[in-house]
């Protein structure tokens, strides 16, 4: 038993003592140095328990420390009884099991090549493995418990055997077999033996070289063989088993036809061998199919061939030899080349090129709205009706005794899309049309072209309507609606509309105002001699027009005074109405005042009145007469006039102006100043108490009567002079009084001027004169400063 302790300080020896635990038997001890820290203790017994104890010592001899442990020892060493080798890797060993262990190791050294290989067993016999094919090895075997291994056993010396031969086998026909392998090294001759599966029988064969060949097998069988190599010393090695099967028979007999149905090939039968994994069906063309039942279908066919058929069975072996050859000859080709032809728009035809071998053709067409139709024919082309806007899917197939051809090419043929036939133009502003139409069969695009004159406007669309924008106006356009379509362009027959624009609006070249109430209008008629020209004055509160056909004017008549309008015109034909051209304002003249009055306020002023005038913002007044004129420029409604001549006639007008200078001269019926006032008046008394009045007449009418007033505080007198009188009597007069004397012509309708000036007299009792005249007022004079609008007098 070995123990390992740790060093104690000041120990000079240590002190290993052994003592069985569970056995009578004495102890055992060993002393080591003080600088040994492992010893081992001898002479103990195998698989016992023993209590191991350590002491350090000193130089004395005491015991400075101890520690104590309980330990098992190894099992007793094993014997070899035998060691042989069945496999060229490992070694079989036999030995005698001891008590108390739990298990072995197995050694295996090579001297030759430094090897060593050790493998735990549980017992008797145990194989050693990982070991090199026919070499010489030592073996021994060690028992193990939990105290650890024993000593190896006494060896023995024993060699591996030789490798299996890596057999490599093949079935060239379905009776032989052919297994080959290379040499193994130390080898000196081989066995194999082979077995039918599910047989009992079996052949052994011995051989030196590498090349074996079984004849007269079973064909499609199975067969198991087992090969083993010798070494020189007659020890047969490791054996390696294959399977092999042969080739399977030839399938005879061998049936062919042509398939029915949608997938057209050649069917193929035969019936099944043994052995047989697939069959393959092979054609002269170097087409072929695989089944792995009885019978497969080649396909896709080539048109208007000769096959010659053969089957063959295969496995893994290989191939079995090919069936008697079937010949068979396919249906015809389908034409070559397919094409429509349309010489004239709605007859088609359909043309193909010539097929070997077919004797009918069978022409189908359909329509892209379902409908279908078919033409049978030994010739090479097919007539159809075709309409205009539809795609036709045409296909031909060739007959011949062995059935149809495939398919032929589809051709697909459209035909130029159909015209619109109801297209309507509406005018939708002066200058733009807008043109619809039903959608028509096979167009993807409408092509719409003006042709106008000077211009041509397109449009493209894929809806069926198109507006035309940017037109001349008063224009007539050639319309057309074009069908176009990707696969055949466009329609290029579809016949023409034609629509003309509206008239060009006109514009208002000047107005001229022939009168109060009527004004000319003049303007550009940039339009055919058939267009209708109308033009609008419109106001506040009313509107008035006039039509000119062809223009270049006309004249709005019946316009109220002072109004104001907007006057435009428009041109008018059958294709429709211009837009409104630019207004032009209009004003009329302010209207007259509808009454007038004169009132004389002095011999020399006068004060004239009249009523509001529409559209009058001033007014200018005027008096005129040979011998003078009045004139006043004012915003009012009357005016204060003065240098007035009395005892003349007037003529009167009043001229209204509006805000931007339009004038209205509004005559009235004349003015007459009132009579010229006498000057120089005078009194004398007269005889029986009568006074005389004596006056000069100061202007016309120089036979004009007058009266004669004195006014009293006791009593008034009245006398009236005849025409062309210049005095005039009064009658018994009251001396002692004063009197106002008013000298004042008569007016037409019999009354008396009322501004004449007054003057005062004193009429005394006594003596023969009246006495002193003292004058009311003084004889007046006028004059009036600019316009007449003040008056100083």
């Amino acid at each position: 038993m070995t123990m390992r302790w740790s060093a104690h300080p000041g120990a000079s020896s240590y002190k290993v003592t052994a003592t069985p635990k569970n056995s009578p038997e004495p102890s055992v001890f060993a002393q080591f140095s003080g600088s040994s820290l492992m010893g081992s203790v001898n002479s103990l017994s195998p698989n016992t328990l023993y209590t191991m104890r350590v002491e350090a010592m000193d130089s004395a001899l005491n015991v400075l420390s101890s520690a104590v442990t309980d330990k098992l020892t190894a099992p007793e060493v094993p014997a070899i009884t035998q060691a042989y080798s069945k496999h060229d890797n490992s070694m079989t060993v036999e030995f005698g099991e001891v008590a108390g262990a739990s298990g072995y190791v197995l050694r295996a050294e090579s001297e030759a090549d430094d090897y060593l290989a050790e493998t735990a067993v549980s017992g008797s016999p145990g194989t050693v493995l990982q070991l090199r094919p026919y070499t010489d090895y030592v073996l021994s075997v060690m028992s193990v418990n939990a105290g650890g291994r024993s000593q190896p056993s006494w060896s023995v010396q024993s060699k591996t055997v030789v490798v299996a031969p890596d057999l490599m086998s093949s079935s060239p026909s379905n009776s032989t077999i052919v297994v080959t392998w290379s040499p193994v090294t130390n080898a000196v001759g081989y066995t194999l033996c082979i077995i039918e599966q599910g047989s009992t029988s079996r052949l052994k064969v011995n051989a030196t070289n590498t090349t074996v060949t079984f004849d007269n097998l079973k064909p499609g069988t199975i067969y198991s063989i087992k090969g083993n190599a010798w070494d020189p010393e007659g020890r047969p090695g490791n054996d390696l088993t294959i399977v092999q099967i042969t080739r399977p028979p030839t399938p005879e007999p061998v049936q062919v036809m042509m398939s029915q149905g949608r997938s057209v090939g050649i069917v193929v039968y035969w019936p099944t061998v043994q052995g047989a994994d697939s069959y393959v069906a092979r054609s002269t063309t170097g087409q072929n199919c695989t089944s792995s039942v009885d019978f497969c279908m080649i396909t896709p066919l080539d048109c208007g061939l000769s096959h010659t058929l053969t089957v063959t069975a295969q496995n893994t072996a290989g191939p079995s030899g090919p069936s008697s050859p079937q010949a068979l000859t396919t249906y015809p080709c389908p034409p070559d080349h397919t094409w429509v032809e349309e010489p004239v728009a709605g007859n088609c035809s359909v043309a193909w090129s010539a097929v070997a071998l077919a004797n009918s053709y069978m022409t189908f067409i359909k329509r892209d709205d379902g409908s279908e139709e078919h033409c049978n024919t030994t010739a090479t082309t097919c007539r159809f009706p075709c309409m205009c806007g539809y795609t036709y899917l045409t296909t031909v197939f060739a007959y011949s005794p062995a059935g149809a051809s495939p398919q032929g090419e589809i051709i697909n043929y459209t035909t130029i899309p159909c015209c619109p036939e109801d297209v309507t133009v509406r005018l939708v502003s002066t200058e733009t049309l807008e043109v619809t139409w039903s959608p028509v069969r096979g167009a993807e695009l409408y092509q719409t072209t003006a042709a106008g004159a000077a211009d041509v406007v397109r449009c493209n669309d894929t809806s069926p309507v198109c507006v035309l924008s940017d037109l001349r106006c008063d224009s007539r356009y050639s319309l057309v609606v074009t069908p176009c379509s990707e696969l055949r362009g466009c329609n290029s027959t579809c016949k023409p509309n034609a629509h003309e624009t509206a008239p060009c609006s006109p514009t208002i070249l000047n107005l001229t105002q022939f009168n109060s109430s009527t004004v000319s209008v003049l303007f550009s008629a940039p339009n055919g001699a058939d267009t209708a020209y109308t033009v609008t004055a419109v106001g506040r509160t009313d509107a008035r027009s006039c039509t000119s056909r062809g223009g270049p004017g006309c004249d709005l008549t019946s316009l109220p005074c002072g109004a104001t309008y907007e006057v435009a015109a428009v041109a008018a034909s059958a294709a429709g109405r211009s837009l409104p051209g630019y207004s032009v304002p209009l004003e009329t003249g302010p209207c007259c005042p509808a009454s007038l009055s004169v009132e004389q306020v002095t011999q020399a002023m006068t004060n004239v009145t009249w009523s509001p005038a529409l559209g009058a913002r001033s007014y200018v007044t005027a008096l005129t007469s040979p011998r003078g004129h009045a004139k006043c420029h004012t915003l009012d409604t009357h005016c204060l006039m003065g240098c007035i001549t009395c005892g003349t006639n007037y003529s009167v007008s009043v001229e209204a102006v509006s805000s931007t200078g339009h004038r209205s001269t509004c005559d009235y019926r004349g003015f007459s100043s009132s009579a010229c006032c006498p000057t120089s008046v005078k009194l004398y008394r007269m005889a029986n108490n009568s006074l005389r009045v004596y006056w000069r007449s100061s202007g016309p009418p120089q036979a004009q009567n007058h009266t004669v007033d004195l006014y009293g505080t006791g009593s008034n007198y009245t006398c009236l002079a005849a025409a062309a009188s210049t005095s005039c009597d009064v009658q018994e007069v009251m001396c002692g009084e004063v009197y106002t004397v008013v000298v004042a012509p008569v007016a037409r309708d019999g009354g008396t001027v009322k501004f004449c000036p007054h003057r005062m007299y004193s009429v005394l009792c006594s003596g023969s004169n009246v006495g002193m005249g003292i004058p009311m007022m003084d004889s007046r004079t006028c004059s009036c400063n600019y316009n007449c609008e003040h008056f100083l007098c």
